[in-house]
C-alpha cells in the first residue's frame, strides 16, 4: 500500500504524544500504511538539548533518503522541530520547508497554510519583517501564486478564487502610505490572470481580506509575509491548521503548531492538527 512517513520532529517535545495520539485516534485514511521515522527515547520531555536536536535531524534525513528512494513512501508528514536548537548544531535552514526543498533541489517552492476556515500561501517566509519589502518581488509573487493555485485546484476540484493580499496599510492607500502594491503587487497579479484567467484578484486590503476569505469569498489568500498570513490562520484555525510545503516532487505537510516544550510530556497535548496534517498528505498523495 501507498506509505505516509510521520517524523518525530524534536523528541523532547510533543511530538511523540501527538504522532502517537494520531496513529490510534481512529480519524485517519483507510488504505494507507503510516512509518513513523525517530527516536522518541533522543530526548526528556521539556528539556530540548543537543541530542534531541539530533534525534529530529536524523529523522528528517531519513525521510528524504526513504521519499528519494521508495516509490511506495508517497508523502511525508513532520512533527515540530525547535529550529533553534537545530541550527546551533549547524542546520543552515530557517526552517524545514527550506530543508525539504534544498534537499529535493527545488528552486520554486512556496509555504502554505490550510484550515477549515482559511487557506494561505506565502510570498516571503522565514526573514525578518525589516527585510519584507526588499524580498517582495514579482517573481516571487508569481511563484506563490501558481503554486497556491494548482494546490487550491486539487484541494477544491474546481478554479480556485485566490485574493492578493497588499502589503502596506489599506493597500498602499493609492501611494500614500506605500507603493509596493502600484509597483510589485498589481503586475505580478496582471501576469498571474493572463495565465490563469480570473483566479486572482487584489490588490485587497490587508485588514479586510482574510475575514472575506474565512465567510468564503474566496478559496486562498496570497499573503506577503510570514505573518499576515499565520496570524489569521493560527486564530481562526489553530487546530485544524496544516503547512504544506508546495512545490516538492512528494507532498509535506506538517501540523500548524510548535514543539509546546511546556506541556511535553504532560498528556495533554491535542493531536487535531496531527490529524488534518496527515488526512492532507494522504489525501495529496
Amino acid at each position: 500500500m501507498p506509505r505516509i512517513l510521520i517524523t518525530l520532529g524534536d523528541p523532547a517535545g510533543i511530538g511523540p504524544e501527538v504522532v502517537d495520539k494520531a496513529l490510534k485516534s481512529g480519524q485517519l485514511p483507510a488504505g494507507f500504511d503510516f512509518e513513523v521515522i525517530g527516536d522518541a527515547s533522543a530526548g526528556k520531555p521539556g528539556r530540548p538539548d543537543a541530542r534531541s536536536a539530533a534525534a529530529a535531524l536524523d529523522a528528517l534525513e531519513a525521510s528524504v533518503r526513504i521519499l528519494k528512494s521508495d516509490p511506495d513512501a508517497v508523502a511525508v508528514v513532520t512533527a515540530p522541530v525547535a529550529k533553534a536548537s537545530l541550527q546551533n548544531s549547524g542546520f543552515p535552514f530557517p526552517g524545514q520547508t527550506e530543508f525539504f526543498a534544498e534537499r529535493f533541489g527545488v528552486k520554486k517552492f512556496a509555504m502554505c497554510l490550510s484550515g477549515l476556515h482559511l487557506s494561505v500561501g506565502l510570498a516571503t517566509i522565514h526573514i525578518p519583517l525589516a527585510n519584507v519589502s526588499n524580498a517582495l518581488t514579482t517573481d516571487a509573487i508569481l511563484t506563490t501564486g501558481r503554486l497556491l493555485a494548482g494546490f487550491a485546484r486539487r484541494r477544491f476540484r474546481r478554479e480556485p478564487r485566490i485574493a492578493v493580499a497588499g502589503l502596506n496599510p489599506h493597500a498602499g492607500e493609492n501611494g500614500r502610505f506605500g507603493d509596493e502594491e502600484s509597483r510589485v503587487i498589481a503586475p505580478a497579479i496582471e501576469a498571474l490572470n493572463r495565465e490563469l484567467p480570473g483566479v486572482f484578484s487584489g490588490p485587497h486590503v490587508p485588514d479586510a481580506v482574510f475575514r472575506q476569505a474565512a465567510a468564503g469569498q474566496f478559496d486562498a489568500v496570497l499573503a506577503m509575509y510570514h505573518d499576515q498570513g499565520l496570524i489569521p490562520l493560527k486564530l481562526l484555525d489553530f487546530d485544524s491548521g496544516v503547512n504544506i510545503t508546495l512545490g516538492l516532487p512528494k507532498p509535506r505537510t506538517s501540523p500548524d503548531h510548535g514543539t509546546a516544550f511546556d506541556i511535553a510530556g504532560q498528556g495533554i497535548a491535542r493531536p487535531d492538527s496531527m490529524i488534518h496534517a496527515i488526512r492532507l498528505a494522504c489525501e495529496l498523495a
